[in-house]
Protein backbone atom coordinates (compact mmCIF):
# COMPACT_ATOMS: atom_id res chain seq x y z
CA UNK A 1 0.00 0.00 0.00
CA UNK A 2 1.26 3.65 -1.24
CA UNK A 3 0.61 7.01 0.12
CA UNK A 4 0.17 9.89 -2.28
CA UNK A 5 -0.95 12.68 -0.09
CA UNK A 6 -4.25 12.24 1.64
CA UNK A 7 -5.17 9.42 -1.06
CA UNK A 8 -4.56 5.50 -0.33
CA UNK A 9 -3.54 3.73 -3.40
CA UNK A 10 -3.94 -0.08 -3.40
CA UNK A 11 -4.88 -3.10 -5.46
CA UNK A 12 -8.03 -2.05 -5.50
CA UNK A 13 -7.54 1.45 -7.28
CA UNK A 14 -9.73 1.33 -10.31
CA UNK A 15 -7.29 1.82 -13.62
CA UNK A 16 -9.04 3.07 -16.83
CA UNK A 17 -8.07 3.73 -20.65
CA UNK A 18 -8.50 7.47 -21.17
CA UNK A 19 -6.69 7.53 -24.39
CA UNK A 20 -5.78 5.05 -28.15
CA UNK A 21 -4.25 4.94 -30.85
CA UNK A 22 -3.25 3.07 -34.12
CA UNK A 23 -1.19 3.06 -36.84
CA UNK A 24 -1.17 -0.55 -38.70
CA UNK A 25 -1.83 -1.86 -42.08
CA UNK A 26 -5.26 -1.61 -41.82
CA UNK A 27 -5.18 1.79 -40.84
CA UNK A 28 -4.22 5.00 -38.94
CA UNK A 29 -7.32 6.46 -36.63
CA UNK A 30 -9.64 4.43 -34.73
CA UNK A 31 -12.88 4.44 -36.63
CA UNK A 32 -10.78 3.52 -40.28
CA UNK A 33 -9.76 0.31 -38.25
CA UNK A 34 -12.22 -0.55 -36.60
CA UNK A 35 -13.97 -0.14 -40.09
CA UNK A 36 -11.62 -2.37 -42.20
CA UNK A 37 -11.72 -5.30 -39.51
CA UNK A 38 -15.54 -5.16 -39.72
CA UNK A 39 -15.32 -5.49 -43.39
CA UNK A 40 -12.74 -8.47 -43.36
CA UNK A 41 -10.48 -6.59 -45.09
CA UNK A 42 -6.35 -7.93 -45.22
CA UNK A 43 -3.90 -5.20 -44.73
CA UNK A 44 -0.91 -7.96 -45.46
CA UNK A 45 1.44 -7.29 -48.99
CA UNK A 46 4.33 -8.24 -50.14
CA UNK A 47 7.89 -6.15 -48.75
CA UNK A 48 8.80 -3.49 -50.75
CA UNK A 49 11.30 -2.04 -47.64
CA UNK A 50 13.45 -5.26 -47.72
CA UNK A 51 14.72 -6.77 -50.51
CA UNK A 52 13.66 -10.70 -50.38
CA UNK A 53 15.18 -11.77 -53.13
CA UNK A 54 17.22 -14.06 -51.17
CA UNK A 55 15.13 -15.05 -48.69
CA UNK A 56 12.12 -17.04 -48.56
CA UNK A 57 9.14 -14.87 -46.72
CA UNK A 58 7.64 -12.18 -49.31
CA UNK A 59 4.31 -11.50 -47.18
CA UNK A 60 4.30 -8.91 -44.12
CA UNK A 61 2.15 -5.86 -43.19
CA UNK A 62 4.54 -3.34 -44.71
CA UNK A 63 3.92 0.18 -43.82
CA UNK A 64 7.27 1.24 -45.23
CA UNK A 65 5.35 3.96 -47.86
CA UNK A 66 3.32 5.46 -44.41
CA UNK A 67 3.33 9.19 -44.88
CA UNK A 68 4.79 10.18 -41.79
CA UNK A 69 4.92 14.05 -43.00
CA UNK A 70 1.19 13.97 -43.95
CA UNK A 71 0.66 12.48 -40.34
CA UNK A 72 2.83 15.16 -38.53
CA UNK A 73 1.05 17.72 -40.43
CA UNK A 74 -2.29 16.52 -39.24
CA UNK A 75 -1.09 15.91 -35.67
CA UNK A 76 0.75 19.48 -35.70
CA UNK A 77 -2.69 21.22 -36.30
CA UNK A 78 -3.75 19.76 -32.91
CA UNK A 79 -1.02 20.45 -30.59
CA UNK A 80 0.79 23.87 -29.06
CA UNK A 81 3.28 25.50 -31.22
CA UNK A 82 6.64 24.12 -29.11
CA UNK A 83 5.13 21.21 -28.65
CA UNK A 84 4.56 20.53 -32.12
CA UNK A 85 7.71 22.25 -33.13
CA UNK A 86 9.43 19.26 -31.08
CA UNK A 87 7.41 16.61 -32.80
CA UNK A 88 8.72 17.61 -36.14
CA UNK A 89 11.83 18.25 -35.40
CA UNK A 90 12.48 14.94 -33.77
CA UNK A 91 10.79 12.37 -36.55
CA UNK A 92 12.81 14.49 -38.77
CA UNK A 93 16.31 12.26 -37.59
CA UNK A 94 14.61 9.45 -36.22
CA UNK A 95 14.85 6.06 -37.64
CA UNK A 96 11.05 4.63 -39.37
CA UNK A 97 9.78 2.46 -36.39
CA UNK A 98 10.71 5.53 -33.99
CA UNK A 99 8.98 8.12 -35.74
CA UNK A 100 6.37 5.85 -35.92
CA UNK A 101 6.13 5.46 -31.99
CA UNK A 102 6.44 8.91 -31.78
CA UNK A 103 3.51 10.00 -33.78
CA UNK A 104 0.78 6.96 -32.45
CA UNK A 105 2.39 8.14 -28.94
CA UNK A 106 0.92 12.17 -29.90
CA UNK A 107 -2.17 10.58 -31.27
CA UNK A 108 -3.22 9.08 -28.08
CA UNK A 109 -2.07 11.97 -25.88
CA UNK A 110 -4.26 13.96 -28.28
CA UNK A 111 -7.25 11.19 -28.13
CA UNK A 112 -6.76 11.31 -24.01
CA UNK A 113 -7.61 15.16 -24.12
CA UNK A 114 -3.99 15.51 -22.46
CA UNK A 115 -3.10 18.59 -24.64
CA UNK A 116 -4.39 21.18 -22.55
CA UNK A 117 -4.77 19.58 -19.02
CA UNK A 118 -2.72 21.09 -16.39
CA UNK A 119 -1.86 17.68 -14.59
CA UNK A 120 1.66 17.10 -13.05
CA UNK A 121 3.87 15.86 -15.93
CA UNK A 122 6.40 14.53 -12.62
CA UNK A 123 3.64 12.11 -12.55
CA UNK A 124 3.44 10.77 -16.26
CA UNK A 125 5.08 7.63 -17.16
CA UNK A 126 5.75 6.53 -20.73
CA UNK A 127 6.39 2.16 -21.02
CA UNK A 128 7.33 1.39 -24.55
CA UNK A 129 6.75 -2.20 -24.96
CA UNK A 130 9.31 -4.75 -27.46
CA UNK A 131 13.33 -4.85 -27.53
CA UNK A 132 15.75 -4.45 -30.80
CA UNK A 133 13.05 -2.58 -32.33
CA UNK A 134 15.27 -0.50 -34.90
CA UNK A 135 16.40 -3.88 -36.85
CA UNK A 136 16.43 -2.39 -40.08
CA UNK A 137 17.65 0.77 -39.38
CA UNK A 138 20.92 -1.26 -37.87
CA UNK A 139 21.14 -3.72 -40.72
CA UNK A 140 21.05 -0.81 -43.54
CA UNK A 141 23.78 0.91 -41.16
CA UNK A 142 25.68 -2.33 -40.73
CA UNK A 143 25.80 -2.74 -44.83
CA UNK A 144 27.24 0.98 -44.77
CA UNK A 145 29.78 0.36 -42.60
CA UNK A 146 30.77 -3.14 -44.44
CA UNK A 147 31.47 -0.58 -47.35
CA UNK A 148 32.13 2.80 -45.98
CA UNK A 149 32.06 2.95 -42.16
CA UNK A 150 32.59 6.65 -41.67
CA UNK A 151 28.93 6.97 -44.04
CA UNK A 152 27.42 5.20 -40.97
CA UNK A 153 24.56 7.25 -39.67
CA UNK A 154 26.55 9.08 -36.67
CA UNK A 155 23.47 8.76 -34.68
CA UNK A 156 23.11 5.45 -34.67
CA UNK A 157 25.24 4.84 -31.67
CA UNK A 158 21.91 5.94 -29.60
CA UNK A 159 19.05 5.91 -32.15
CA UNK A 160 19.91 2.61 -32.73
CA UNK A 161 18.68 1.84 -28.86
CA UNK A 162 14.94 0.65 -27.90
CA UNK A 163 15.66 3.41 -25.28
CA UNK A 164 15.08 6.12 -28.30
CA UNK A 165 11.75 5.31 -28.55
CA UNK A 166 11.07 5.89 -24.91
CA UNK A 167 12.91 9.30 -24.90
CA UNK A 168 11.66 10.53 -27.98
CA UNK A 169 8.41 10.21 -26.82
CA UNK A 170 8.67 12.02 -23.38
CA UNK A 171 10.67 14.65 -24.95
CA UNK A 172 7.51 15.29 -27.40
CA UNK A 173 4.94 15.26 -24.67
CA UNK A 174 7.57 16.29 -22.19
CA UNK A 175 7.12 13.40 -19.46
CA UNK A 176 9.09 13.66 -17.17
CA UNK A 177 8.03 10.27 -14.59
CA UNK A 178 9.43 7.40 -15.49
CA UNK A 179 10.15 5.95 -18.96
CA UNK A 180 11.56 2.73 -19.80
CA UNK A 181 11.11 -0.37 -21.95
CA UNK A 182 9.56 -4.00 -21.40
CA UNK A 183 10.92 -6.56 -23.87
CA UNK A 184 8.38 -10.07 -23.42
CA UNK A 185 8.65 -11.09 -27.38
CA UNK A 186 4.98 -10.97 -28.40
CA UNK A 187 3.73 -10.41 -25.07
CA UNK A 188 5.61 -7.35 -24.78
CA UNK A 189 2.87 -5.09 -24.77
CA UNK A 190 0.62 -6.52 -22.30
CA UNK A 191 3.81 -6.72 -19.76
CA UNK A 192 3.91 -3.20 -20.20
CA UNK A 193 0.53 -2.92 -19.09
CA UNK A 194 0.79 -4.71 -16.04
CA UNK A 195 3.23 -1.60 -15.39
CA UNK A 196 1.48 0.55 -16.08
CA UNK A 197 -1.13 -0.43 -13.81
CA UNK A 198 2.07 -0.71 -11.22
CA UNK A 199 3.39 2.79 -11.90
CA UNK A 200 -0.63 4.57 -11.15
CA UNK A 201 -1.24 2.12 -8.00
CA UNK A 202 2.43 2.39 -6.33
CA UNK A 203 4.22 4.30 -7.82
CA UNK A 204 2.97 7.83 -7.58
CA UNK A 205 2.29 8.61 -11.56
CA UNK A 206 -1.05 10.43 -12.57
CA UNK A 207 -0.65 8.89 -16.05
CA UNK A 208 1.28 6.40 -17.42
CA UNK A 209 1.21 6.12 -21.33
CA UNK A 210 1.97 2.22 -23.07
CA UNK A 211 3.36 2.85 -26.34
CA UNK A 212 3.37 -0.40 -28.18
CA UNK A 213 6.31 0.53 -30.55
CA UNK A 214 6.27 -1.17 -33.95
CA UNK A 215 8.76 -3.66 -34.94
CA UNK A 216 11.15 -3.04 -37.87
CA UNK A 217 12.09 -6.20 -39.11
CA UNK A 218 15.50 -6.96 -41.29
CA UNK A 219 15.97 -9.52 -43.87
CA UNK A 220 17.69 -12.24 -41.29
CA UNK A 221 15.41 -12.08 -38.76
CA UNK A 222 12.48 -13.10 -41.37
CA UNK A 223 14.73 -15.86 -43.47
CA UNK A 224 15.66 -17.03 -39.81
CA UNK A 225 12.00 -17.00 -38.89
CA UNK A 226 11.36 -19.04 -41.99
CA UNK A 227 14.20 -21.25 -41.71
CA UNK A 228 12.69 -22.40 -38.21
CA UNK A 229 9.32 -22.80 -39.58
CA UNK A 230 7.70 -19.75 -37.66
CA UNK A 231 6.27 -17.91 -40.36
CA UNK A 232 4.39 -18.43 -43.86
CA UNK A 233 6.43 -18.78 -46.51
CA UNK A 234 5.92 -21.62 -48.61
CA UNK A 235 1.82 -21.26 -50.40
CA UNK A 236 1.11 -17.71 -49.92
CA UNK A 237 3.75 -15.44 -51.03
CA UNK A 238 2.03 -14.48 -54.38
CA UNK A 239 -1.60 -14.38 -52.84
CA UNK A 240 -0.46 -12.56 -49.35
CA UNK A 241 -3.87 -11.29 -48.47
CA UNK A 242 -4.26 -15.29 -47.80
CA UNK A 243 -1.64 -15.78 -45.81
CA UNK A 244 -3.00 -15.57 -42.56
CA UNK A 245 -5.37 -18.13 -41.56
CA UNK A 246 -6.02 -18.94 -38.08
CA UNK A 247 -7.68 -21.83 -37.33
CA UNK A 248 -7.71 -23.19 -40.90
CA UNK A 249 -6.27 -26.57 -42.22
CA UNK A 250 -3.67 -24.71 -44.33
CA UNK A 251 -2.29 -22.29 -41.89
CA UNK A 252 1.43 -22.52 -42.42
CA UNK A 253 2.97 -19.93 -40.26
CA UNK A 254 2.37 -16.43 -39.08
CA UNK A 255 2.73 -13.27 -41.44
CA UNK A 256 5.57 -10.86 -39.80
CA UNK A 257 3.97 -6.96 -39.51
CA UNK A 258 4.53 -3.39 -39.01
CA UNK A 259 1.96 -1.71 -36.26
CA UNK A 260 1.52 0.21 -33.32
CA UNK A 261 -0.65 0.45 -30.57
CA UNK A 262 -0.56 3.23 -28.09
CA UNK A 263 -3.10 3.41 -24.69
CA UNK A 264 -3.17 6.01 -22.00
CA UNK A 265 -4.23 4.62 -18.48
CA UNK A 266 -5.19 6.61 -15.44
CA UNK A 267 -6.94 6.02 -12.05
CA UNK A 268 -10.58 6.69 -12.40
CA UNK A 269 -10.39 9.34 -9.74
CA UNK A 270 -7.75 11.06 -12.19
CA UNK A 271 -10.12 10.84 -15.19
CA UNK A 272 -13.14 11.36 -13.54
CA UNK A 273 -11.84 14.40 -12.30
CA UNK A 274 -10.68 15.65 -15.35
CA UNK A 275 -14.27 15.10 -17.48
CA UNK A 276 -12.57 12.59 -19.69
CA UNK A 277 -13.82 9.95 -21.62
CA UNK A 278 -13.44 6.47 -20.78
CA UNK A 279 -12.77 3.89 -23.20
CA UNK A 280 -12.66 0.58 -21.00
CA UNK A 281 -11.35 -0.61 -17.28
CA UNK A 282 -8.32 -2.60 -17.22
CA UNK A 283 -9.05 -5.07 -14.04
CA UNK A 284 -5.56 -6.78 -14.32
CA UNK A 285 -2.96 -7.99 -16.44
CA UNK A 286 -1.25 -11.52 -15.45
CA UNK A 287 2.30 -12.78 -16.43
CA UNK A 288 3.88 -16.26 -16.29
CA UNK A 289 6.85 -18.51 -17.72
CA UNK A 290 6.48 -22.00 -19.74
CA UNK A 291 10.10 -22.30 -18.34
CA UNK A 292 11.07 -23.37 -21.31
CA UNK A 293 13.14 -21.10 -23.75
CA UNK A 294 12.11 -22.75 -26.91
CA UNK A 295 9.42 -21.45 -29.39
CA UNK A 296 6.80 -24.21 -28.30
CA UNK A 297 3.90 -23.20 -26.70
CA UNK A 298 2.91 -24.92 -23.60
CA UNK A 299 -0.82 -25.58 -22.96
CA UNK A 300 -0.50 -25.85 -19.26
CA UNK A 301 1.48 -22.59 -18.90
CA UNK A 302 -1.19 -20.61 -21.10
CA UNK A 303 -4.07 -21.98 -18.54
CA UNK A 304 -1.88 -21.46 -15.44
CA UNK A 305 -1.51 -18.14 -16.31
CA UNK A 306 -5.89 -17.57 -17.22
CA UNK A 307 -6.76 -19.16 -14.27
CA UNK A 308 -4.09 -17.24 -12.23
CA UNK A 309 -5.44 -13.99 -14.00
CA UNK A 310 -9.28 -15.11 -12.97
CA UNK A 311 -8.08 -15.92 -9.85
CA UNK A 312 -6.58 -12.36 -9.02
CA UNK A 313 -9.38 -10.37 -10.46
CA UNK A 314 -11.82 -12.24 -8.67
CA UNK A 315 -13.58 -12.88 -12.49
CA UNK A 316 -15.32 -16.24 -13.13
CA UNK A 317 -14.51 -18.25 -16.26
CA UNK A 318 -18.70 -17.70 -17.10
CA UNK A 319 -18.00 -14.59 -16.82
CA UNK A 320 -16.30 -14.03 -19.57
CA UNK A 321 -17.71 -12.56 -22.64
CA UNK A 322 -15.17 -13.30 -25.62
CA UNK A 323 -11.58 -13.80 -26.01
CA UNK A 324 -9.02 -11.66 -28.33
CA UNK A 325 -7.49 -14.66 -29.39
CA UNK A 326 -3.65 -14.84 -29.74
CA UNK A 327 -4.33 -16.85 -32.78
CA UNK A 328 -1.06 -16.52 -34.95
CA UNK A 329 -1.89 -19.24 -37.87
CA UNK A 330 0.81 -21.51 -36.20
CA UNK A 331 -0.28 -25.27 -36.79
CA UNK A 332 0.77 -26.11 -33.35
CA UNK A 333 -0.08 -22.45 -31.46
CA UNK A 334 -3.52 -22.09 -32.42
CA UNK A 335 -4.47 -25.52 -31.21
CA UNK A 336 -2.19 -24.91 -28.38
CA UNK A 337 -4.29 -21.89 -27.07
CA UNK A 338 -7.89 -22.86 -28.07
CA UNK A 339 -6.59 -26.34 -25.55
CA UNK A 340 -6.10 -23.69 -23.01
CA UNK A 341 -9.21 -22.23 -23.15
CA UNK A 342 -11.23 -25.34 -22.84
CA UNK A 343 -9.46 -26.48 -20.05
CA UNK A 344 -9.87 -22.69 -18.14
CA UNK A 345 -13.63 -22.32 -19.33
CA UNK A 346 -14.82 -26.11 -19.37
CA UNK A 347 -17.97 -25.68 -21.01
CA UNK A 348 -18.62 -22.06 -21.15
CA UNK A 349 -15.82 -22.35 -23.90
CA UNK A 350 -18.23 -23.35 -26.25
CA UNK A 351 -20.37 -19.95 -25.29
CA UNK A 352 -17.75 -17.70 -25.68
CA UNK A 353 -16.91 -15.46 -28.60
CA UNK A 354 -13.40 -15.90 -29.80
CA UNK A 355 -11.41 -14.16 -32.89
CA UNK A 356 -8.24 -13.60 -34.43
CA UNK A 357 -7.14 -10.32 -35.32
CA UNK A 358 -3.91 -11.51 -36.58
CA UNK A 359 -5.89 -13.17 -39.57
CA UNK A 360 -6.45 -9.52 -41.20
CA UNK A 361 -3.35 -7.65 -39.53
CA UNK A 362 -0.76 -9.91 -39.33
CA UNK A 363 1.49 -10.56 -36.49
CA UNK A 364 2.56 -7.47 -35.14
CA UNK A 365 4.41 -9.17 -32.84
CA UNK A 366 5.88 -7.17 -29.97
CA UNK A 367 2.98 -4.36 -30.27
CA UNK A 368 0.17 -7.02 -30.76
CA UNK A 369 -0.99 -7.19 -27.45
CA UNK A 370 -1.28 -3.13 -27.79
CA UNK A 371 -3.18 -3.29 -31.73
CA UNK A 372 -5.16 -6.10 -30.49
CA UNK A 373 -6.42 -4.52 -27.06
CA UNK A 374 -7.42 -1.30 -28.94
CA UNK A 375 -9.69 -3.69 -31.76
CA UNK A 376 -11.16 -5.52 -28.33
CA UNK A 377 -12.30 -2.54 -27.15
CA UNK A 378 -13.05 -0.97 -29.77
CA UNK A 379 -15.61 -3.84 -30.50
CA UNK A 380 -16.77 -3.83 -27.01
CA UNK A 381 -17.69 -0.49 -27.51
CA UNK A 382 -19.77 -1.15 -30.51
CA UNK A 383 -21.15 -4.83 -30.08
CA UNK A 384 -19.78 -6.32 -32.78
CA UNK A 385 -17.11 -8.63 -33.15
CA UNK A 386 -14.51 -9.02 -36.41
CA UNK A 387 -14.50 -12.12 -38.38
CA UNK A 388 -11.46 -14.57 -38.19
CA UNK A 389 -10.90 -14.47 -42.33
CA UNK A 390 -9.45 -17.04 -44.66
CA UNK A 391 -11.26 -20.22 -42.60
CA UNK A 392 -11.98 -21.42 -45.79
CA UNK A 393 -11.44 -25.57 -44.72
CA UNK A 394 -11.61 -25.58 -40.88
CA UNK A 395 -9.48 -27.69 -39.29
CA UNK A 396 -12.06 -30.55 -37.60
CA UNK A 397 -10.12 -30.07 -33.97
CA UNK A 398 -11.71 -26.14 -34.12
CA UNK A 399 -14.91 -26.83 -32.00
CA UNK A 400 -15.69 -23.84 -30.76
CA UNK A 401 -16.42 -20.55 -32.11
CA UNK A 402 -13.97 -18.51 -33.47
CA UNK A 403 -16.03 -15.89 -35.59
CA UNK A 404 -15.63 -17.65 -38.87
CA UNK A 405 -15.62 -15.10 -41.97
CA UNK A 406 -18.37 -13.01 -40.70
CA UNK A 407 -18.92 -10.38 -38.20
CA UNK A 408 -20.67 -11.33 -34.93
CA UNK A 409 -23.13 -9.39 -32.71
CA UNK A 410 -22.11 -9.86 -29.66
CA UNK A 411 -22.89 -7.75 -26.09
CA UNK A 412 -19.84 -7.62 -24.61
CA UNK A 413 -18.53 -7.11 -21.06
CA UNK A 414 -15.46 -8.70 -19.90
CA UNK A 415 -12.81 -9.19 -22.81
CA UNK A 416 -9.96 -11.48 -22.15
CA UNK A 417 -6.73 -10.70 -24.17
CA UNK A 418 -4.00 -13.55 -24.52
CA UNK A 419 -0.41 -12.90 -25.51
CA UNK A 420 2.20 -15.73 -25.40
CA UNK A 421 5.64 -14.94 -26.62
CA UNK A 422 9.01 -16.96 -27.60
CA UNK A 423 11.01 -18.26 -24.97
CA UNK A 424 7.73 -19.44 -22.71
CA UNK A 425 6.66 -15.72 -21.68
CA UNK A 426 2.71 -16.05 -21.01
CA UNK A 427 0.81 -12.76 -20.55
CA UNK A 428 -3.14 -12.15 -20.22
CA UNK A 429 -5.11 -9.36 -19.05
CA UNK A 430 -8.67 -8.98 -18.51
CA UNK A 431 -10.65 -5.42 -20.06
CA UNK A 432 -14.37 -4.57 -18.80
CA UNK A 433 -16.72 -2.19 -20.48
CA UNK A 434 -17.04 1.11 -18.62
CA UNK A 435 -20.85 1.52 -17.27
CA UNK A 436 -19.95 3.86 -15.05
Amino acid sequence: MNQKGDETLSDNQRIVITGMAINTALGDTLDGFYENLMAGKSGLTNWTCIDTDNIYSKVGGDLSHYDIKAKAAELSAKLPKDAAKRMRKMIRKAPFATALSILCSVDAYIDAGLVHEDFDHTRFSVIVSGHNLNKLYQHNNYQQFQEEPDYVDSMAAFLSLDTDHAGSVAEVLEAYGPIYTMGGACASANIAMRNAIDELRYHDNEVAMVVGAPLEFAPMDLHAMALMGAISFQKYNDQPHLASRPYDLDREGFVPSHGAGVLVFETLEHAQARGAKIYAEILGVQAMSDGCHLPSPSSEGQARTMTRLLQRTGITPDQIDFISAHATSTPLGDMTELKSIKSVFGEHAYNLKINAPKSMLGHTCWSAPAVESIAAIMQMRNGWLHPSINIENIDPDVDVDVCANEPVQHDVKLILKNSFGFGGINCCSILRRFDG
